[in-house]
């Protein structure tokens, strides 16, 4: 039998490489958003055309009237909480995999969106925003004056 020399410094360095790549993938899935408290972050799709900026967000089973949605200066800020519903006969749980419990979202806005002009609504768990874009004014052409 072979005596192997234990060497704590090479696990201490393992460890924190570890430690690395899971603070960077964390940072990869929530892109250039801020860290905002929650258990979950309800996946998100944000996409716009020539006339509005729309975003889809999946709420399954998160009552509408438990999720808020608001524009702070240039902000779209979606608050909301997805409650786990005991029953009696379901106590006996084997499994939890799906996340509940509160979230925060929040969406910087391009300064052409119009806030009083936004509209959402819910459809099979979906929930849609839709942020119309400021009507663009013609470009004015100004007459230089000699004085």
């Amino acid at each position: 039998m072979a005596i192997v020399k234990w060497d704590p410094l090479s696990e201490m360095r393992a460890l924190q490489e570890q430690m690395a790549r899971l603070l960077e993938r964390s940072q990869e899935r929530i892109g250039d958003e801020p860290i905002e408290g929650g258990l979950w972050q309800p996946p998100t799709d944000i996409y716009e055309d020539e006339a509005e900026v729309i975003l889809k967000m999946e709420v399954p089973e998160v009552d509408l009237d438990d999720i808020d949605v608001q524009i702070e200066a240039f902000s779209l800020v979606i608050c909301g909480v997805r409650k786990l519903e005991r029953e009696e006969k379901q106590q006996n749980y084997q499994r939890i995999e799906r996340s509940y419990g509160p979230f925060r979202r929040v969406f910087s806005l391009p300064a052409a969106v119009d806030p009083e002009s936004t509209r959402a609504s819910c459809d099979k768990g979906v929930l849609k925003i839709v942020l119309p874009k400021k009507t663009s004014d013609h470009p004015r052409h100004i007459e230089i004056e000699v004085e």
